[in-house]
């Protein structure tokens, strides 16, 4: 039951902190020690296993990529993203991944616009701070990437996908919220299920890594939005998460006739 899947991921949530780690972190170096590097916070920071590389690292090449259990995502999710859209996407990497940066932008974005709309859950305005300075710094990382590659930004219209969902939201509050964190989890998951899809096929390894790696955060975020919207919910969420699921489903399975990250099956 979603109902108890929710509770475990729930506790959690509460408990851990997903703050992104600064990618310019400075360092002191004092010059009565034979080369000591001292941090130059006061807080003690986890100490890093010898082969970690923090998630900021702009240098995918040195990116792990963990393997990912991705059975939670895929039955979360309605439909599998089709061999078509694949081959599509793999046809067209350049604007597949100039659309993976619009998505962050816009994550971030919309994580923003909630911070100002709901200011009552301090749970909610951290979380959503957290999401914020994530999806940002993966938007870096993107960007970085396509600089990289040689590839101009060109102007890519927004594709259904979102729209498709958020017409759907209830218009009175909290359900409006509800809704929203819930579409929120399908596009996390979604983005994960489309990472992964790519990763086993793009002819790019650097890309492929990366795309790896992006597994962990992805199907964390998917994770931590319903959480959210059952703390915001005095009902339980089952009946608004099956809904969308079958919207969602519809999106990705019925033709489109444009390429995106989050688009149908090519038309």
């Amino acid at each position: 039951m979603l109902n108890r899947y929710l509770s475990n991921i729930s506790k959690r949530f509460f408990k851990r902190s997903i703050m992104a780690k600064t990618m310019n972190k400075e360092y002191i170096r004092t010059k009565d020690s034979n080369d000591k590097v001292m941090n130059d916070s006061n807080i003690e920071e986890p100490r890093i296993v010898k082969d970690e590389i923090e998630e900021d690292d702009v240098d995918i090449t040195k990116l792990r990529t963990p393997i990912k259990d991705l059975s939670a995502v895929y039955n979360f999710l309605g439909a599998r993203t089709t061999q078509a859209w694949v081959d599509a996407a793999i046809a067209n990497v350049p604007m597949i991944i100039q659309d993976h940066a619009n998505c962050e932008k816009k994550a971030a974005g919309t994580a923003m616009n909630l911070i100002f709309r709901y200011e009552f859950s301090y749970d909610l305005q951290r979380k959503l701070a957290q999401l914020i300075r994530e999806e940002m710094l993966h938007y870096e990382q993107v960007l970085g990437i396509m600089n990289d590659r040689g590839q101009a930004w060109k102007y890519l219209s927004a594709g259904r996908y979102a729209k498709g969902m958020l017409k759907h939201k209830r218009t009175y509050e909290p359900a409006a919220m509800v809704d929203v964190l819930i579409i929120g989890a399908f596009i996390e998951a979604r983005s994960c299920e489309r990472f992964a899809a790519l990763a086993e096929v793009i002819d790019d390894e650097r890309l492929a890594k990366y795309y790896r790696y992006l597994l962990k955060s992805e199907s964390r975020h998917f994770e931590d939005y319903l959480a959210l919207a059952q703390s915001l919910s005095e009902d339980d969420i089952d009946e608004r998460v099956a809904f969308f699921k079958e919207v969602e489903a519809e999106l990705i399975s019925s033709p489109d006739h444009e390429l995106r990250f989050h688009s149908g099956t090519p038309a």
